[in-house]
């Protein structure tokens, strides 16, 4: 009797080791058949173990079950979901596949959620979770993937995974875009859309709803041409991207290194976002983030204009079609030309370092070399600009325009050239009275009435000259400041050579020069398209002139020959702020000592700005690149272009005119335009949180909310508190 219950023991237990075996087996499978199902608990997982297919909750409602995919080493991560517009109500959803072919999601009434399109009856369909990530449906019969019966790789939601394409096929008609999510926990299609615009040459683009929110421009052969930033990630060798366009499809895909994790996603908000990681690593890391800045938004600065850090400039020859409202940095109406186009009297001007313009109204033709493309643009009146469609090996291809010219940016590195028809008037009246001689009478009369102006605007801009000169020598506090001469900049910077180059923000160039008895100096050279003008240039020097503090840069003087308009600063050999402490590497560099001396320069710095200079100073652009780091790591402010001074009791003031930089400016004065000293001490925390966790503000992710790093930081500080019990 004992060993008749000792065997049955025995048999029991070798039943449930099989049991649990087959459990085992059966919760690691990566497909179902006919027959089988998925419920609620239940997952299929990929061959490699890198993605898992199941049933999740929305985080504010536990109740809503949704069909999806996610990273298995990121559930949280979620990369496709089917019902995103019908969840299921309970957590009793089914996932079958039946004989013909179709995937369904039932309910607990069996009612069909949801269920895929087949385009044909297979024999014995597989469903089956891809290690890519794609969940698929072929014949059993058929090894290939060839000809496949369905694949969610075709009905993307907010996140490409590598081998997806994003675009368009010419045959069946299918876009394949991504569509975010409508809110941080609600996963239902929202209002804004990635996808490749086929209209003329395609290009990349954002949608909100059915208006452009970000245009990240046509591929040139590398990249899309108004995402430079990727520049870095293709020399690293870390990605493929790969873009087709022929007569049956135009789509986009990015293949990562083998051992990288990748995903582009359109958030909620509008971003796209590269993110990158190991299996290994805990966290993602963010790769690529657009729009970047104001002038990443469509048409920031409207027709015929270009965008640089912020600021709108119309192109040469072009002019503010509403000036008032240009005054007031509302650009949108863009620019209207200067002198009308006529065909046969125009030329061709070249710009360099743009993101080239919107090409939904252009033409193409890959065969043209730039020489037939200039002919051919200059054969066709409706013709407003040429380019290279490809910037490989020197430049090929055609793009043609033939609408205005929107949405353009500068790029200090990575642009491209643009040739842009011009008007000639001149040329005009001297071609013009070659078979007249009373045209021949015109034309002198009218180089004479040129020649007239010529001298006139001369002797403005010398009457101008020698007032600025007098300001800045004299003005009316006697302010002692050197005024260099031009061959004495030249030579110190080595004619302004790149090797000497030190960075490019929007008002133009910073070189590095020496002087003849050896000092080093940082020349800041204004562009004439710089945003930063006269009255900027003016106000930096009457300033800075003034001021007098271990914790400002210091301001050794200017040139201002001809209609150029130069400072001289005293050079700081750590660069900016910034170098540091969003860089990887560089910002091991600082440790919490050296990191605590630079806030507690920040903020001596702004503490004589507002309290003990003799002049009560608000900065109203403090950020990391506008703080400079000399041989000792002290800090210094500089950049006073946009400051303001505030007078006796006076703590606030209001403008139209609003400046600075997104990410850094406080509410009421980005809305209203009201600033004062809190302006800046608003800046200095913005600008805290970057040294301290060495994230940038604008660009800040994290995968619980949309939320930039100061959001972050305060709802982190409100989920603290309200942890904390009333004693502690």
């Amino acid at each position: 009797m004992e060993r008749k219950s000792t065997e049955g023991f025995g048999r029991c237990f070798l039943l449930a080791c099989m049991l649990v075996f087959v459990l085992a087996a059966s919760a690691a499978t990566d497909n179902i058949t006919p027959g089988r199902s998925i419920r609620d608990g239940e997952a299929l997982v990929s061959s490699d173990e890198t993605f898992e297919l199941g049933f999740f909750s929305s985080p504010v409602n536990s109740t809503t079950r949704y069909l999806g995919i996610w990273y298995k080493v990121s559930p949280e991560t979620v990369v496709w979901i089917a019902n995103r517009e019908a969840p299921l109500l309970d957590h009793f959803g089914v996932l079958n596949v039946t004989k013909e072919g179709s995937i369904i999601l039932q309910d607990k009434k069996t009612d069909i959620i949801w269920s895929s399109n087949r385009t044909r009856t297979a024999e014995n369909p597989v469903l089956q979770l891809l290690d890519s990530g794609n969940l698929i449906v072929k014949d059993g019969n058929d090894s290939g993937l060839a000809n496949l019966l369905w694949q969610s790789f075709d009905y993307p939601c907010d996140t490409l995974l590598p081998g997806m394409k994003l675009g368009k096929s010419f045959i069946t008609g299918t876009n394949w875009s991504l569509s975010s999510w409508k809110g941080l926990n609600d996963p239902a299609p929202g209002r804004f859309s990635a996808l490749i615009d086929p209209e003329g040459f395609p290009q990349l683009v954002v949608r909100n709803g059915s208006a452009i929110f970000y245009r990240g421009g046509s591929w040139n052969g590398e990249r899309f041409t108004g995402t430079p930033d990727l520049k870095q990630v293709e020399s690293s060798n870390l990605f493929k991207f790969t873009f087709e366009l022929n007569k049956n499809e135009v789509y986009y895909r990015g293949e990562p290194y083998p051992s990288l994790i990748s995903r582009l996603v359109v958030n909620q908000s509008g971003f796209l976002r590269r993110l990158v990681r190991t299996k290994q690593s805990q966290s993602w890391i963010e790769i690529y983030f657009a729009p970047l800045d104001e002038c990443d938004h469509y048409a920031v600065c409207g027709p015929y204009a270009s965008c640089n850090i912020n600021n709108c400039a119309c192109l040469d020859g072009f002019e503010p079609k509403y000036p008032t409202e240009w005054d007031h940095s509302k650009w949108s109406g863009g620019c209207v030309r200067k002198t009308e186009l006529a065909c046969q009297n125009s030329v061709f001007t070249k710009y360099n370092g743009l993101k080239l313009p919107d090409t939904s109204n252009s033409s193409f033709d890959a065969s043209m070399s730039l020489k037939e493309c200039q002919e051919k643009c200059s054969k066709n009146c409706s013709c407003i600009a040429y380019a290279n469609s490809d910037i490989r090996n020197g430049g090929s291809g055609c793009l043609l325009w033939f609408g205005d010219l929107i949405d353009m940016r500068i790029y200090p590195d990575g642009g491209q050239d643009l040739y842009v028809r011009m008007a000639n008037s001149t040329l005009g009246y001297l071609v013009a009275s070659k078979n007249s001689s009373k045209n021949k009478i015109v034309a002198i009369i009218v180089i004479a009435v040129i020649l007239v102006g010529l001298i006139l605007g001369g002797l403005i801009v010398y009457l101008r000259w020698k007032k600025l000169r007098k300001q800045v020598e004299g003005g009316k506090d006697d302010m002692e400041l050197p005024v260099f001469d031009l061959s004495t900049i030249v030579k110190a910077t080595d004619n302004f050579s790149d090797d000497n180059k030190l960075g490019q923000g929007g008002f133009g160039p910073v070189y590095k020069g020496t002087l003849p008895e050896g000092q080093d100096i940082a020349v800041k050279r204004l562009s004439k398209s710089s945003g930063q003008g006269l009255e900027e240039f003016k106000n930096e020097v009457g300033l800075i002139a003034k001021l007098q503090h271990r914790n400002l840069v210091r301001l050794l003087g200017c040139s201002i020959p001809g209609d150029e308009k130069m400072l001289i600063y005293e050079y700081m050999p750590n660069k900016s702020l910034d170098y540091f402490i969003f860089d990887q590497t560089k910002s091991e560099l600082l440790d919490w000592r050296r990191r605590m001396h630079i806030i507690d320069g920040i903020a001596r710095g702004l503490l004589y700005l507002h309290q003990d200079s003799r002049l009560r100073i608000i900065h109203r652009d403090l950020k990391a690149s506008n703080v400079l780091l000399d041989s000792d790591m002290c800090p210094k402010i500089s950049d006073f272009g946009m400051a303001r001074t505030i007078w006796g009791d006076q703590t606030e003031a209001n403008t139209n005119k609003i400046v600075g930089t997104y990410g850094y400016m406080p509410p009421e004065y980005a809305v209203d335009g009201l600033f004062s000293i809190k302006s800046d001490v608003f800046s200095f925390g913005v600008l805290v949180l970057e040294i301290v966790s060495g994230k940038k503000n604008r660009g800040f992710f994290h995968p619980e909310h949309s939320h930039n790093l100061v959001g972050h930081v305060r709802r982190k500080n409100k989920t603290d508190t309200s942890h904390k019990s009333p004693n502690s």
